[in-house]
């Protein structure tokens, strides 16, 4: 019985560990910024107004909360269309409000 429950067990380990590599990877960033250690192009450069670290951030964002939605909501065991019907929108509304929130408040900005 116990030989089965671990087997059974074993993309519980998967998801943990690519998680935990994925969060890893923001922390590693956040701190290489504070302490000043990443290329000029990442910190200095921006675009739609952001700087190319926060991109980053929110993309690995995105991935994590589709993984979870995938595998601890049950979603990836469904049908491949009804997962881009839930996960699409997703990924086209968050950058679009994204965008919306920055232009807004840079527009803000410089009208002052």
């Amino acid at each position: 019985m116990a030989q089965e429950q671990n087997e059974g067990n074993w993309w519980i380990w998967k998801v943990f560990w690519i998680l935990l590599v994925i969060t890893g990877l923001e922390v590693f960033l956040g701190i290489l910024k504070v302490n000043e250690v990443l290329p000029e192009i990442l910190i200095h450069d921006k675009f739609l107004g952001l700087e190319w670290l926060t991109h980053i951030f929110i993309i690995l964002t995105l991935i994590k909360a589709a993984y979870i939605v995938n595998i601890f909501m049950h979603l990836g065991f469904e049908k491949k269309s009804l997962q881009w019907t839930i996960l699409l929108p997703a990924f086209i509304l968050v950058p679009y409000l994204l965008f919306i929130l920055f232009s807004e408040a840079s527009h803000a900005y410089f009208m002052l």
